[in-house]
């Protein structure tokens, strides 16, 4: 690098101080209160506080010259050619292609940020990208707008993810700033949000997962056929008219719940009234085209299918919903070996890294589907 180190070693990782040295170089100000280095939680690197850091302190600031993406990019004038064919609707095809160049020429800017990550060979890696927060505004022009491309932040894919984070990006016209957004400890690992995500979510975008009791965001999804399924049980059930109705329903999503609550509320509020419909109702809805939606009902549906909720709906609505979990947790090994798996550390790291993430998935979407039977036994 042209410029020299202006910070003391403090890790024996050379790729490590290399960056430190290119942060320097590109006017990233880091605090002192907080060191990078190995041994993080999640992934090879972390960051700990190195003293006590108060709500609303700046842990580092990155000037927007140092991100990375397909307009600082060195081949940014060939995207720029070239993006008529480079469209996508996730808008990630420039910045991958970008990547791709900054990691394979020795001359990139960001040689030292790219030198830390693992080979792309090694595909259990995640890569880790935020996407900048539209500005509101009252032009209905913009709401049109394409949404902002994904972006490499250098040192913020440094943090590890927790739910229950203590750090928060938070953008400007010339920076991003990680902000302190609850007291750390010294010692204590600095960790941001990548949003929140269940553990498939973070498993599939980013390559780890979190242990159940520690992610508030974890899901489990019951499939839309399981609760036909259930309603076919039902010993008053009109077969023929439940094959009808399930070739309306059939195009449905998957169910959602969360530890607290069933997130897609407003849907299988719709198709448990449905479900339970008798042929005259279910003509005059057909005929119909179905409801309008009422957005003032919304809240209220939300509380009917809460854990509180669920304890007091209706005996069918209850019983149906048990049976579609019942049905849905059948399709998972068992869930109290899993637990008794969790529990064993020698047990734990006897597992491959996939096998542990794979067991966290399942055994916290089964524990969520379990505490969905009980609320809803008879």
């Amino acid at each position: 690098m042209a410029c020299e180190a202006k910070r003391p070693k403090v890790d024996n990782d050379a790729s490590l101080q290399n960056f430190l040295r290119w942060c320097d170089c590109v006017n990233l100000v880091l605090s002192k209160k907080v060191q990078v280095c190995k041994g993080g939680v999640v992934a090879d690197y972390g960051m700990v506080a190195q003293e006590d850091i108060g709500e609303g302190e700046v842990l580092f600031t990155i000037p927007r010259s140092a991100l990375l993406h397909q307009g600082t990019t060195h081949v940014a004038a060939l995207l720029e050619q070239e993006k008529d064919s480079l469209e996508s609707t996730s808008g990630w095809v420039p910045l991958l292609l970008a990547l791709l160049y900054e990691y394979t020429t020795t001359q990139s800017k960001w040689k030292p940020y790219l030198s830390l990550w693992t080979d792309f060979k090694m595909l259990d890696h995640p890569m880790f990208c935020f996407q900048e927060p539209q500005e509101e505004d009252d032009d209905e022009d913009d709401e049109e707008d394409p949404p902002n491309p994904p972006m490499m932040v250098p040192m913020a894919d440094m943090l590890n993810h927790v739910s229950k984070h203590n750090a928060n990006l938070e953008f400007t016209p010339d920076s991003l700033k990680m902000v302190c957004v609850r007291p750390i400890k010294k010692g204590e690992e600095v960790f941001n949000t990548y949003g929140q995500m269940a553990n498939w979510q973070l498993l599939h975008m980013y390559g780890f997962t979190q242990t159940h009791s520690d992610n508030d965001a974890d899901t489990a999804d019951i499939p839309v056929i399981n609760l036909y399924k259930a309603a076919t049980k039902e010993p008053d059930g009109d077969q023929q008219l439940l094959a009808e109705m399930w070739e309306l329903l059939r195009d449905k999503e998957a169910f959602v719940f969360g530890k607290d609550s069933c997130f897609t509320h407003t849907e299988l509020h719709s198709v448990l009234k449905v479900l339970c419909m008798s042929r005259e109702e279910f003509l005059e809805f057909k005929n119909n085209d179905g409801w309008e939606d009422d957005e003032d009902e919304d809240e209220t549906i939300f509380q009917v299918f809460s854990n509180d909720g669920l304890l007091e709906l209706k005996s069918k609505w209850r019983r149906l919903i048990h049976e579609a979990a019942r049905l849905t947790v059948m399709g998972y090994p068992n869930l109290d070996e899993d637990r008794v798996l969790m529990e064993d550390q020698a047990s734990l790291e006897r597992l491959s890294r996939r096998q542990r993430n794979a067991l966290k998935v399942r055994y916290g979407q089964k524990s969520i589907l379990d505490k969905v039977m009980e609320l809803t036994k008879s």
